[in-house]
């Protein structure tokens, strides 16, 4: 992860270190639909940290220290709520963790808590290690990544349709930080109504050319009629899923799941049509550039009935790629592969003799569209690689 000296641990400062209280916070007993901790599966070398995480605790505070394991499963303003065999508690973060190394928490993320006599709030004394790590560039050429999630089984990536079709490379792109980043990736193209069945047919067909056939595409229109229409043959036709319960069925019980994409998204109405009922924001987008507002403020986990668990995260406008060639390789594994096979190593693929990339694109083998994204996010990413600061190291 990216880092510089004199930024650590700033990103996990208590709200209250920022003029905040803890009385602006919303009542635990006022959450709605956060999962139990019994819904959430820490994984073997998890429970192997906590119970060293334990018995450090034990010998520094005395055998009266009662550790137990957690699971962030919401962040307001930089007081986490965990999930615990107790029950739901707020939490905030021992000296020496944010003093540490490794000092900022995420939902998603298992922790190490303790819950002192006379304290309202636990103690997190330590971050558990991570499985998966959902993070975006911020911050230009002195930035860092900022973890969106931890511990994470699948990126949703939400596009919404609309009349100017469907925004392909912004797809590839938080497909690319997903697959880098540890977990596997669908696609979920929102707002299909809108599209109509012809405009529905060639997003999915622009979608597949680009991603191929191993990321899963379901097309819905949450909050609208999904039964109404040719829209539903013409996405099971395409070899996409359809509708709300397509998407339930990307998240499995025992899964957890993010929902990536910018606001405006349909995210949110998404979330509210798998919960059954109205609970998470929903807003209007500008008809003049249909950008949509921010309407989730709170990083979230939502428990799905019948199904696993979504983290519902605020828009994002922007996702840079810094760092991310192992999730490009993924991605695209064939023209990855010819680009380990031209005559040249900084080969940008454009114009330089014994382009095995060019040769791939020519051949048919693979799509057009599938090589000009690759060929594009290579790109970005060595101009933005050579644009960092010497002392940001990925």
């Amino acid at each position: 992860m990216a880092r510089r000296a004199n930024r650590k641990g700033r990103g996990s400062r208590p709200a209250r270190l920022r003029g905040e209280g803890v009385g602006s916070l919303p009542a635990l007993s006022s959450l709605q639909d956060l999962p139990t901790l019994g819904e959430l599966h820490a994984t073997p070398p998890q429970f192997r940290a906590f119970d060293e995480a334990s018995c450090d605790a034990v010998r520094e505070l005395g055998e009266g220290a009662s550790p137990a394991i957690g699971c962030v499963v919401r962040l307001d303003r930089g007081y986490p709520a965990v999930a615990t065999e107790d029950g739901l508690v707020r939490a905030e973060f021992a000296a020496s963790l944010t003093k540490g190394e490794f000092s900022r928490v995420a939902v998603g993320d298992w922790v190490c808590v303790l819950v002192p006599q006379g304290h309202d709030m636990a103690i997190i004394r330590q971050i558990l290690p991570r499985e998966s790590d959902i993070a975006r560039w911020r911050g230009g050429s002195r930035g860092e990544r900022q973890t969106l999630a931890a511990n994470v089984d699948t990126v949703l990536v939400a596009q919404a349709l609309g009349a100017s079709g469907v925004d392909v490379n912004r797809i590839a792109r938080s497909a690319v930080i997903a697959l880098d980043c540890g977990a596997s990736v669908a696609v979920v193209l929102t707002k299909a109504d809108r599209a109509g069945a012809d405009g529905l047919a060639r997003s999915i067909s622009s979608v597949r050319a680009v991603l191929g056939d191993q990321v899963p595409v379901v097309a819905c229109c949450a909050g609208a009629d999904e039964e109404d229409g040719d829209l539903p043959s013409v996405a099971l036709g395409s070899g996409a899923g359809w509708g709300t319960e397509g998407v339930r069925a990307l998240v499995p019980p025992g899964s957890i799941a993010i929902v990536l994409g910018e606001s405006g998204a349909g995210k949110s109405t998404l979330l509210n049509a798998l919960l059954g009922h109205e609970v998470l924001q929903t807003g209007s987008v500008r008809a003049s550039d249909d950008a949509g507002r921010h309407t989730t403020v709170a990083r979230r986990m939502v428990s799905l009935p019948n199904a696993g668990v979504i983290v519902d995260e605020p828009g994002l406008r922007s996702l840079p790629l810094i760092g991310h060639e192992r999730g490009l390789a993924k991605l695209f594994p064939r023209v990855a592969q010819a680009a380990g096979e031209c005559r040249f190593r900084d080969c940008t693929h454009t114009h330089e003799p014994g382009c095995a990339v060019r040769d791939l694109a020519d051949s048919g083998e693979v799509p057009p569209e599938r090589v000009e994204t690759y060929v594009s996010l290579a790109s970005e990413m060595r101009a933005s690689a050579a644009e960092l600061d010497p002392d940001v190291t990925l």
